[in-house]
């Protein structure tokens, strides 16, 4: 059962969370710490040669598509990713330049897709989380006012009571993952800077 100095904490996590949910008031939905960049910039990765048509022809090479399906999953060790778009490049007969920009344009449209799905997810994650802030305060006020009671009901708070510590662990389960999911918007970015410094120096 929740206690008086119970319910104080309650109040406390909810307003933590609302600090943070307005961390950055351009994204509103927006819960984590670091700034959202909703795209990844094309001249933050990659200092190689224009990509040119490259951009709408990849799809087409089975091989390429392969490779980048391969090597742009975070599943992948990166070492292992950079080594196979060497071999890649380096097999006899291979157009360095034009296979490299196939293979990293590829590597660009899908880690953008993944990175703007996850940013989607977050901003999802927050709207619930939202929500739950709202559910928890409301059934805090009302545990506290039945506290307070005359004649307290004993059932009620206990039922009330149960409600409350279950949606507080959800709640804060909830947050745990978002901390954590937070992270891999910079992940992306870094594992597509690396393949694409691979490939820069394979073409070079």
């Amino acid at each position: 059962m929740i206690s008086r100095a119970g319910i104080g904490a309650l109040f406390a996590i909810i307003a933590s969370t609302q600090l943070c949910l307005a961390a950055d008031p351009r994204y509103p939905d927006w819960p984590c710490a670091q700034a959202k960049v909703p795209e990844i910039s094309l001249a933050a990765v990659w200092a190689g040669p224009p990509l040119g048509d490259a951009e709408e022809k990849w799809k087409n090479d089975p091989k390429v598509s392969a490779l980048v399906e391969k090597v742009a999953a975070r599943k992948t060790p990166l070492d292992d990713a950079q080594k196979a778009i060497t071999e890649f490049l380096s097999a006899p007969g291979t157009d360095k330049a034009t296979a490299g920009k196939l293979v990293f344009a590829g590597l660009f449209e899908q880690l953008n897709a993944e990175r703007s799905s996850v940013l989607s997810g977050l901003e999802r994650v927050t709207r619930k989380q939202r929500e739950a802030a709202d559910k928890v305060r409301t059934d805090t006020i009302a545990l506290q006012a039945l506290q307070d009671a005359t004649s307290p009901d004993q059932s009620k708070i206990s039922e009330l009571s149960n409600t409350l510590i279950w949606e507080t662990r959800i709640f804060e389960d909830r947050r745990r993952v978002v901390k954590f999911v937070c992270e891999v918007p910079t992940t992306i970015d870094q594992r597509l800077f690396a393949l694409g410094r691979t490939i820069q120096q394979e073409i070079e």
